[in-house]
């Protein structure tokens, strides 16, 4: 894949240490969770290891690792662990990526059949200095889990593409992923602050040429809440997504990885999230997971089922 020279310093968060430190609240007792330290999560943690792999779940600090690695089940970051973008809510590095491991795609392949996986997610760091994103790495990591494990369906949670080749959607498109997903992040005032170098109505066209290619794909898409966003808002970002043909939303509590990065507005109730949860249904999304701990690849096996069922019901084949 032909490199780009962004001129990024080959350092990580160089950009990090010249935001003001941000208070962090402390968390109200819905959102915490237990360290972790069970069997399952060590038998998960070096399985990804012995094939040199990174996940979102270590890089992002999710709080649901514990819970999901002791079920075996972990989000693969390929394309490494250096992001081209420096989003405000992220923990992600940021800084001069290394050039891609032609290999990559084969050990995640190996991993998820070690980890007899049903059900994998995908996703990557940003990379705006390939000329495609990674979309051909994408595809061929596709590929690569097929072929290994065939009954494993496939959800694959990628950047934006905004600066790539015409193509490069297509190419991740046509190796016919499960479930595709990209997320908004937030609702489309915040993104200078939050996500300077993405573009909210780019991001819906994404998700809208997704069914273009291919109208039987499931899209997926979610945001997170407690960056200073009101209802209002969030209540447009689903009609957005309903006009793009969106299946799946996911609506998390933002949780504020160091004092460098975006600050926490507020932590929104239990009781909030059920009511955007009541409202997403009722504007006709076949899935919603809406809770403060909800991630893009939180319980993404089982909710995947369920979107199964959801179409198939709504086609009358239930």
């Amino acid at each position: 894949m032909t490199p780009r020279d962004l001129s990024l310093p080959d350092q990580r968060h160089p950009e990090k240490a010249h935001r003001a430190d941000n208070e962090q609240p402390k968390k109200p007792s819905w959102i915490r969770v237990k360290a972790p330290n069970s069997e399952g999560y060590k038998q998960t943690r070096d399985i990804l290891k012995s094939q040199k792999l990174v996940t979102v779940c270590e890089e992002a600090g999710c709080p649901n690792v514990g819970e999901c690695w002791s079920q075996g089940h972990a989000t693969m970051m390929i394309m490494g662990e250096i992001c081209t973008r420096g989003c405000t809510f992220c923990n992600v590095a940021t800084g001069k990526p290394q050039t891609l491991d032609a290999f990559e795609p084969g050990r995640v392949a190996h991993a998820v059949q070690q980890l007899s996986l049903n059900h994998v997610v995908i996703t990557s760091v940003d990379r705006d200095d390939l000329a495609d994103g990674g979309a051909e790495h994408f595809a061929q990591t596709i590929r690569a889990v097929r072929h290994r494990s065939p009954n494993t369906t496939i959800e694959i949670l990628t950047p934006d593409f905004l600066k790539c080749t015409p193509d490069a959607l297509e190419k991740v498109v046509e190796a016919r992923p499960d479930v595709f997903n990209h997320n908004l992040e937030t609702v489309p005032g915040l993104y200078l602050e939050v996500r300077p170098g993405a573009r909210y109505f780019h991001s819906l066209r994404l998700l809208q040429r997704v069914k273009e290619l291919d109208p039987g794909m499931f899209t997926k898409s979610g945001i997170m809440v407690g960056l200073g966003e009101d209802r209002a808002g969030v209540l447009q970002v689903m009609d957005d997504m309903r006009a793009a043909d969106v299946d799946f939303l996911t609506i998390g509590q933002y949780l504020q990885p160091t004092p460098k990065h975006h600050r926490v507005d507020r932590f929104v109730t239990p009781e909030e999230f059920k009511a955007y949860e009541t409202a997403a249904y009722g504007k006709g999304f076949l899935m919603v997971s809406a809770t403060p701990l909800t991630r893009s690849s939180y319980h993404a096996g089982d909710d995947f089922a369920q979107l199964r069922a959801a179409r198939l019901a709504k086609l009358g084949r239930g």
